[in-house]
């Protein structure tokens, strides 16, 4: 029993004089939970934050942070991208953890199981209500949304029963939570909604949800789409976030916001994100379009910008390209709502992206820099600490209590895992363009994933991959 004391005693000391594996030396450090904001030197070690000193410290490899600001690494809770080439510009975006929660996947196993070798940033994914019913009801489309019978056919008793059964066992599987895209399944009833509702409730998995209206429209606005998913959570037990409420708020995007602010403030556990462009995008064959979509969206033709070749639609070229389907910019979200989810303290910063051999929309490569360079730097609409806390501690609490491995990432704390950002307040900003959507942002200094460097001097690290699936307990093993 001595000699084991003894060599305890005498590990310690010697551990700690060992060399952190890394060492970010002398910068401007901001963590939201503690509310640290100052000078510090951060030791890392084994893929976790060791020391946050006042004073330098050793290591193997010491990283200048200078003029720097050091963040947590960002969390992006609304990544459709669920590849490398999304995850690279991801990681030249700051950040670190990139998941797909509103729309999810079918096969929770399957999606980890696809990715367990590594990735350049950690990921992770919701079981889906869409893709479900897609698969039971056998819908063919090519796409991440339905456009036939699983939009539009309302479904049994027993397929109903048999999307439920599905969604119990993704979220057995480790899934995230529970992934809703209401507005393009019109076909779904209340009641198939809140069956599904009850499934997360059950485990108190959240909810995260494309609302079933948009814009301002009477009975099929999102103030009234935003009711159904306030009482289905209440109802259920189901913690509710809302995903992009400028886009299916648009000019209601104020009241809708008060509203969720006054739900939180009566207990409702309640959330939203929204990211940082005044335009959206989705499928054209999806049922956003259906008839009278104009007085829906507040815009009309010209207003649409068809992926593949950049072009404005006239009513011609969207019956045409409608029939086919393929990806569609609607310029639609008004400065001002853009303007007051940025600055509202319950709203989240989450991306919606998704690049397909570079086309899609700038929200993929570039969300995260422009808050920081446009909407902080230029704009002053908000300041560092609160735009860091929005990118990071928040979509982590909005996760840790399904998924405890969340309570070590948004912070910088000894013990945390080491997912980082460095990156320069002077420089930062987004580079991606409508018409060239896969410019990687420029000033990001270092990218750290599980103390690994993915980003150095500001260059992706070419094969390196050390990202890991972010999933909760598995309880079906």
């Amino acid at each position: 029993m001595k000699t084991f004391l003894s060599v305890v005693f005498l590990s310690l000391p010697l551990l700690a004089q060992q060399p952190y594996d890394i060492v970010l030396q002398g910068g401007r450090v901001i963590d939201p939970e503690s509310k640290l904001d100052a000078i510090r030197h951060i030791g890392i070690r084994q893929g976790k934050i060791a020391a946050v000193s006042n004073t330098p410290l050793t290591g193997k490899i010491i990283l200048d942070a200078t003029g720097m600001i050091v963040s947590p690494g960002f969390i992006d809770l609304h990544s459709h991208g669920q590849n490398d080439e999304n995850y690279r510009l991801k990681a030249q975006d700051g950040v670190t953890t990139a998941l797909e929660l509103e729309i999810g996947v079918a096969d929770v196993d399957k999606y980890y199981r696809d990715r367990e070798a590594g990735q350049v940033v950690n990921f992770g994914a919701t079981i889906g209500h869409v893709p479900s019913r897609m698969q039971i009801m056998k819908d063919p489309s090519p796409s991440l949304v339905p456009t036939s019978d699983g939009a539009y056919r309302a479904a049994s008793d027993e397929e109903i029963t048999a999307m439920r059964r599905r969604i119990e066992t993704g979220l057995a599987q480790g899934a995230l939570g529970l992934g809703f895209g209401i507005q393009y399944t019109p076909g779904a009833s209340a009641w198939e909604i809140l069956e599904m509702f009850r499934a997360a409730g059950k485990v108190k998995a959240p909810a995260f949800i494309h609302v079933r209206g948009m814009g301002s429209s009477g009975s099929k606005s999102a103030l009234t789409a935003l009711e159904e998913i306030i009482a289905a959570g209440v109802i259920t037990g189901t913690p509710v976030h809302m995903v992009h409420v400028t886009s299916s708020s648009l000019r209601q995007t104020p009241q809708v916001l008060a509203t969720i602010a006054e739900a939180h403030a009566r207990g409702v556990d309640i959330t939203t994100e929204c990211y940082s462009y005044n335009a959206a995008l989705t499928d054209l064959a999806s049922a956003i379009f259906t008839e009278g979509w104009q007085n829906t969206l507040g815009i009309d033709y010209g207003a649409l910008e068809w992926v593949a070749t950049g072009e404005r639609l006239t009513e011609q070229t969207f019956n045409q390209y409608r029939k086919q389907g393929g990806l569609v910019i609607m310029h639609m979200i008004p400065d001002a709502a853009l303007e007051a989810a940025i600055k509202h303290p319950l709203v989240m910063i989450a991306s919606d992206g998704g690049l397909e051999n570079g086309k899609g929309h700038p929200r993929s490569a570039g969300t995260y820099a422009r808050v920081l360079g446009l909407y902080v730097r230029e704009k002053k609409w908000i300041d560092w600490p609160e735009a860091i806390h929005k990118m990071t501690l928040m979509p982590a609490q909005r996760l840790e209590q399904r998924t405890p491995a969340m309570r070590l990432k948004g912070r910088i704390k000894v013990g945390a895992d080491a997912d980082i950002t460095v990156f320069d307040p002077k420089t930062v900003l987004d580079q991606a363009t409508f018409g060239k959507p896969g410019i990687p942002s420029v000033g990001m200094k270092y990218v750290l994933v599980n103390g690994q460097a993915v980003v150095l001097d500001g260059k992706l690290q070419e094969g390196v991959k050390p990202g890991r699936g972010v999933r909760a307990p598995i309880t079906n093993r």
